[in-house]
């Protein structure tokens, strides 16, 4: 039999998040994407920008890779150092600060070799749908599994990318933190230069609180145990870069507490007290209890198994972040539901849970 802790899992099957004060949107009929491709050059003309407070305090070299999409980086420093970029007429140095009211020149680039194409976004994979929290500062969206937070390492188009290019509006937007590919669940973003400082010091000074729903193999038997294993990253044979527990590693400390026991796995929720790449997967797998789908870490049997019951992803949702907002001072708790995949497996669990 299961073993039923159903007053401490309340909301597996439907949790409602605030959308926040802002009125509803209504969404573009269409949504584009810039992704790499073609063989044309482009050829743009000088361009003046002032800056205003969502470029305040600034890198110049930063605040040019991103208003120069698709330039290389050796090309930005390049023109900076020629001299061809301006900032209140005067030569500046790639660590320049910009200051509110600035006045930056920059220089026709040609972009050679390719151009950027637009690629549609389809209806029912806009992030705008997605939306948990937002206003005037901040935006929370419901990432799902198989969505990388960002372009590169041969993924062409990672959630940035797509927000940027579902609402254009945004004159500014930033990712706050980062969740892995195969991790679904809460992702914030800053709409302002000033939220994404304060939100980066909340994350440095441990005042964010993340918490994780996972599905692990075999029983786990303590409510609450602490995990504090030092992690290093490291390559393989074949360039993979991955993580393990060593003496010489980063501090790793995450929190495990019990939901809910079934014969063969246990849901846990995990807190983040801190922040290192795949933190929980690797904690998890040393102790002996793979995360179930896990791909780079699991129990490849197992995950092969459990496909055959439909349950073909990494089970690791990021169900619940809380801090103060950094403008209004206010606690808030965003939440995001477990998707319905993950959910269908604990009910099929908690009818046979061999």
């Amino acid at each position: 039999m299961a073993d039923r802790r159903k007053e401490s899992l309340p909301r597996l099957a439907s949790v409602k998040s605030p959308r926040g004060a802002l009125p509803p949107r209504t969404l573009p009929r269409r949504a584009f994407a810039l992704q790499p491709g073609g063989s044309e050059n482009t050829v743009p003309a000088v361009a003046w920008t002032t800056i205003d407070d969502s470029a305040e305090n600034q890198r110049i070299d930063n605040f040019l890779l991103r208003h120069l999409k698709g330039v290389p980086k050796s090309h930005i420093y390049r023109i900076l150092r020629s001299g061809e970029v301006r900032v209140n007429s005067a030569r500046v140095a790639a660590d320049y600060r910009l200051v509110l009211g600035d006045r930056v020149r920059i220089p026709p680039v040609r972009v050679a070799g390719s151009i950027a194409r637009r690629v549609r976004i389809p209806v029912d994979q806009r992030l705008a749908e997605r939306i948990l929290f937002e206003d005037e500062a901040l935006l929370a969206i419901d990432k799902p599994a198989g969505l990388a937070v960002h372009g590169g390492s041969g993924v062409s188009l990672g959630a940035i990318e797509q927000l940027r290019a579902e609402f254009p509006q945004f004159r500014f937007l930033e990712l706050a933190h980062r969740l892995d590919r195969d991790t679904s669940g809460v992702l914030l973003l800053a709409k302002k230069r000033s939220a994404l400082v304060a939100l980066h010091a909340l994350l440095r000074e441990g005042h964010m609180d993340k918490r994780y729903l996972t599905l692990v193999a075999g029983q786990w038997t303590r409510q609450r145990q602490a995990v504090d294993l030092p992690l290093a990253k490291y390559a393989t044979a074949e360039g993979e870069r991955r993580v393990a527990v060593a003496e010489q590693g980063q501090d790793a400390h995450t929190i495990f507490r019990l939901m809910e026991n079934f014969n063969s796995y246990s849901l846990l929720e995990a807190e983040l007290k801190t922040g290192r790449t795949h933190q929980i997967r690797v904690h998890l797998a040393h102790l002996g209890f793979p995360v179930v789908g896990d791909a780079k870490y699991g129990d490849f049997t197992l995950n092969k198994s459990l496909a055959k019951r439909r349950m073909k992803r990494m089970f690791l949702h990021a169900h619940r972040l809380s801090f103060v907002h950094p403008l209004s001072g206010k606690s808030l708790a965003i939440e995001a539901p477990l998707p319905e995949e993950l959910d269908e497996f604990i009910k099929t669990l908690r009818r046979d849970p061999r």
